[in-house]
């Protein structure tokens, strides 16, 4: 296989070596060839020699020289590489093609000497072959390769020469399933029948047969023979070049293996200088580091050891807080740092019954702790008790999980509410008739006078206001510690997402937990720096971070103060133990309930006290300003215990609701039946007005609907009594039942204005109160019940104007009195004002039908004396001055009572009647307008009734035209 391809074996420094890297020279007349940037594996291992073996340790050696290479070492058979038919192509550059599945897979490291060649460096010169190379590709296409063409036609000619002669084979050669072993086959290509002949005897015959068959197989294989040459011919050139590159690739390993050699003899040295020395550095300090673990490890241990007796100090001094994070923290190093150590096997367990220990401990510190501070005496300021050791308390069940200590203050809450109103009754009462009577809290109550009572109620309300403020302050330091707790959680939440993103958004591991070796290593190599600069760095980038740090620092939170007690939390893991979130949430809801559940204790232990008293119905027969002044001192406790707990409580409210409803009802009966006693004894006339009553009247007309003050008494001259009562500059003649009313229903407004919440009931009270006196009058008046039940002896016109006057004057008061109650109604509660709308039209219909009934009255006297009129002197005729006479007394008697307006419209219905009865008996007795005697006569009595009723005063100006008396004629 030699070639005219020599190689040198030894090496040169030529141009192209650089930095003691042997390069194959090359033939300057041979075109320059790029082959990619690529090392070859290592196909000539060696083994270490017995001296290199002993002094690397352990494991094979990269930098000693190996033994001597055989051919008995190689992995790879070379031809089995070289004629892989697995193969698809035969490459033209050997290099350049994978050598078989072994050589593929190893994975070379590029070499730090070879630049990367890119598509870039190659610009140059493809710029300067582009304008050639589209030159030779047209001359190409213009003029063909004969020598090509030729040689492309005779090889096409071969081929179907050669295609000719193979198809002489039998196909059955040619299938891809041939095999001689199968029997068919077999039989198919050798026939049996050539050979063996009948008798067991071979005739000349046969023998011809068979040799004719051999000569058959033998021209087969010469064909096939030919056609393989031929192809073989065909493809000599790229034999002779496989040739070649297999004795280039000899040289070049030859090459490859002296710079090998150079460069493990180089490592060996750097070795043995700089690896040595500084890798026992490294082993000295990783044996330091090891102790100095030990001895902190030993220095924790020591430190756990001392755990029992430091939490039996705490307990001593309440420090529940810090013993219950001491044992925590000592539970967690056990865990983590002291786990496996056979001394520590029973502490765990230890501390676990420990901790229940304290759990048992500061349930009964908080309940002795709110027994002293809710039964100590309430005169004194409503400071919270010992303020850390409750913060203290409630940081330690929060930190156990014990949330139901506010049951605990909640039913200590009751038993001392129990307990003021117990204190209240005993102060009040004297200690003679404790010791006597031997009666309960509610009969001495109701024993007591009024004023006795409501100054033990007074002194219930100052108590329990008292009780709450201290309620609402020792409840505020456990919600704030609740809240702290909360912000602590919250924040220990926020600290874990800052420090869990960075590690979820990188994927490689922060440097101080990779391997000890390999940053010293890229220090060293990249970086520049010494070895001991980079391990005294990555030494204290681990030590900023280790566990006797975190566990000094855990040791020291059990000993801090209450008010960095979330720092605490944090940096000794406590925020991990405390109540989630959301179970903080509602101990703070808890908190601000309970604070409502006192305010409602307050309430219903009030209504207690109130109810015992109105058991015997003692509250309903108050006087109104005595009822007045107890609904104000409730509604001012109700307010203040709202200002104090911002909690509306009903019950007490609802209590001296249903209280006032009883005091309404008897205040609207007594009313009721007093203003029945006086329209029963009323005679229905005109009263006197006394000044107290026009002031009060007064005092209406400025806007001020309530009873005023009582006026000291003036002169004799300023107390005279009037005859009438001015309203609004009109006068107004009245009975004396209706100046009480005006008082009556001005008490119902004062009760109001003092009373808000019985607006509704005491309007309906006033309502039926106004009814009663309208269907009452109207029986006594319209109805004639006056004679029977005072005595009258008839029911004059005078009686009449009087009571429509007095109508009228409670009419004017009814808007004022609706404007007043309407101020004191909710919106929604607008509706109940439409009773006085109906109270309204119902007196307005009285009203008229008295003005109807003196209309009747004088109709039926018209009707009477007209009746018997005849025209006849003298004139004026008797009737008429009979007539006259009646009319100046109906005017008189009136003219006094009603205004002038009304007056004048009552005597122009009277007119009115009298004309029609006029006409009627003219038009009986034929007396027409005809300008006779008799007309004349009725004429002259005409204008004698004319004069005389516009002599009457107010009825100078009335139209009486009399034309409508006579019948037109026909």
């Amino acid at each position: 296989m030699a070639s005219g391809h020599g190689s040198s074996t030894a090496p040169h420094t030529g141009a192209g070596g650089r930095d003691g890297i042997y390069c194959k020279e090359r033939d300057a007349s041979s075109p320059p060839r790029q082959h990619p940037g690529r090392s070859l594996p290592d196909v000539c291992p060696k083994e270490p020699t017995a001296g290199e073996a002993r002094g690397l340790r352990e494991g094979p050696s990269v930098v000693s020289e190996h033994g001597r290479w055989t051919v008995y070492s190689s992995k790879v058979n070379l031809p089995a590489a070289l004629n892989d038919p697995r193969l698809a192509k035969r490459e033209s550059d050997f290099f350049t093609k994978s050598w078989g599945l072994d050589f593929a897979d190893t994975e070379v490291m590029p070499s730090f000497y070879l630049p990367n060649i890119s598509r870039e460096d190659f610009g140059p010169y493809l710029q300067e072959t582009a304008q050639r190379e589209r030159i030779h590709e047209r001359c190409k296409a213009i003029c063909p390769n004969k020598d090509g063409v030729e040689a492309v036609s005779s090889i096409n000619q071969n081929n179907e020469k050669s295609r000719a002669e193979l198809e002489q084979v039998p196909k059955i050669f040619m299938r891809p399933e041939f095999a001689l072993e199968d029997s068919a086959t077999f039989n198919a290509v050798l026939p049996w029948s050539h050979f063996n002949s009948a008798g067991g005897c071979k005739s000349s015959r046969d023998m011809a047969s068979s040799r004719l068959l051999q000569e058959k197989l033998s021209h087969y294989l010469d064909v096939v023979e030919v056609s393989i040459a031929r192809q073989i011919s065909l493809r000599s050139e790229a034999f002779f070049h496989a040739m070649s590159s297999q004795h280039e690739l000899q040289d070049r390993l030859r090459s490859t293996q002296g710079a090998v050699a150079v460069l493990r003899g180089r490592t060996a040295t750097m070795e043995r200088v700089m690896c040595r020395g500084p890798l026992s550095l490294l082993r000295t300090a990783l044996e330091r580091g090891n102790c100095a673990r030990l001895y902190d490890k030993l220095k924790l241990m020591a430190a756990v050891h001392q755990t029992q007796p430091t939490v039996q100090l705490l307990l001593a001094t309440s420090e529940f807080v810090g013993a219950l994070e001491l044992i925590a923290t000592t539970k967690e190093v056990l865990q983590q740092e002291l786990q496996g150590i056979h001394s520590f096997r029973h502490l765990g367990s230890q501390l676990c019954e420990l901790e229940k220990l304290i759990d048992k401990m500061m349930v009964e510190d908080f309940s002795m702790y709110t027994r002293s501070d809710l039964n100590r005496s309430l005169r004194e300021e409503p400071h919270v008790l010992e303020k850390e050791r409750l913060e203290s308390l409630v940081f330690g069940l929060l930190r156990q999980r014990k949330l139901d200590f506010l049951d605990i203050y909640n039913e200590e809450m009751i038993q001392a509410a129990k307990g003021i109103v117990t204190q209240c009754v005993v102060d009040s009462v004297p200690a003679e008739a404790l010791c006597v009577c031997l009666r309960r809290l509610a009969d001495q109550m109701r024993l007591m006078t009024f004023l006795q009572w409501f100054d033990l109620l007074q002194s219930v309300f100052s108590s329990f206001l008292l009780f709450l403020q201290r309620v609402k302050a020792t409840l505020s330091v456990i919600r704030n510690v609740v809240l702290e707790a909360l912000d602590s959680n919250q924040k220990s939440r926020l600290l874990a997402e800052q420090t869990t993103a960075p590690a979820a958004c990188h994927a490689s591991p922060p440097p101080h937990q990779s391997h000890p070796g390999e940053a010293e290593l890229a220090y060293l190599t990249h970086e520049g720096l010494f070895i001991s600069d980079a391990l005294s760095d990555a030494q204290r980038a681990h030590g900023a971070v280790g566990p006797d740090r975190a566990s000094s620092d855990s040791a020291s939170g059990t000993t801090e103060s209450s008010s960095g007690r979330d720092q605490g939390f944090l940096a000794a893991g406590g925020a991990d133990m405390m109540p989630s979130e959301l179970e903080l949430g509602r101990v703070a809801n808890n908190i601000q309930e309970l604070l409502y559940a006192a305010s409602d204790l307050s309430h219903d232990r009030c209504v207690k006290v109130l109810m015992a008293r109105a058991k015997d119905g003692s509250l309903e027969r108050l006087s109104p300003g005595e009822f007045v002044g107890l609904s104000q001192a409730v509604e001012a406790f109700a307010r203040s215990t709202e200002d104090l707990c911002c909690r509306r409580s009903v019950s007490l409210r609802g209590a001296l609701q249903s209280q006032a409803n009883r005091f309404v009802h008897r205040f609207h009966e007594e009313r009721k039946t007093k203003l029945s006693l006086l329209l029963d004894n009323e005679r229905w006339k005109q009263a006197e007005v006394p000044v107290e009553f026009q002031h009060l009247v007064d005092s209406i007309a400025d806007g001020r609907i309530a009873l005023p003050e009582r006026k000291p008494p003036g002169n004799a001259e300023e107390r005279k009594p009037g005859d009438f009562l001015l309203v609004d500059g009109q006068k107004y003649a009245v009975v004396g039942t209706v100046l009480l009313l005006i008082r009556i229903f001005l008490e119902y407004c004062q009760c109001i204005n003092d009373i808000p919440s019985i607006t509704t009931d005491l309007l309906s009270r006033l309502a039926d109160l106004l009814k009663h006196f309208n269907s009452r009058s109207c029986q006594l008046v319209l109805g004639a019940g006056a004679l029977q039940v005072v005595g009258l002896k008839t029911i004059t016109t005078k009686n009449l104007a009087l009571a429509s006057r007095c109508l009228q004057l409670v009419v004017h008061y009814i808007p004022l009195i609706r404007t007043h109650f309407e101020t004191k109604l909710q919106p929604k509660q607008y509706s109940v004002l439409r009773h006085f709308d109906h109270i309204t039209k119902d007196y307005n219909d009285h009203i008229a039908e008295i003005s109807a009934k003196l209309v009747a009255i004088m109709d039926s006297l018209f009707e009477k004396v007209l009746s018997k009129y005849e025209v006849k002197a003298p004139m004026p005729s008797a009737c008429f001055r009979h007539v006259c006479k009646q009319v100046s007394k109906m005017h008189e008697a009136i003219s006094e009572l009603l205004p002038e307006q009304q007056t004048q419209t009552l005597f122009w219905r009277i007119n009115g009647s009298f004309k029609m009865h006029l006409k009627r008996q003219l038009a009986r007795l034929g007396v027409v307008n005809d300008g006779g005697p008799q007309h004349g006569l009725v004429m002259v009595d005409v204008a004698f009734y004319t004069e005389n009723l516009l002599s009457l005063r107010t009825l100078e100006n009335m139209d009486l035209s009399m034309v409508e008396i006579w019948e037109h004629k026909r």
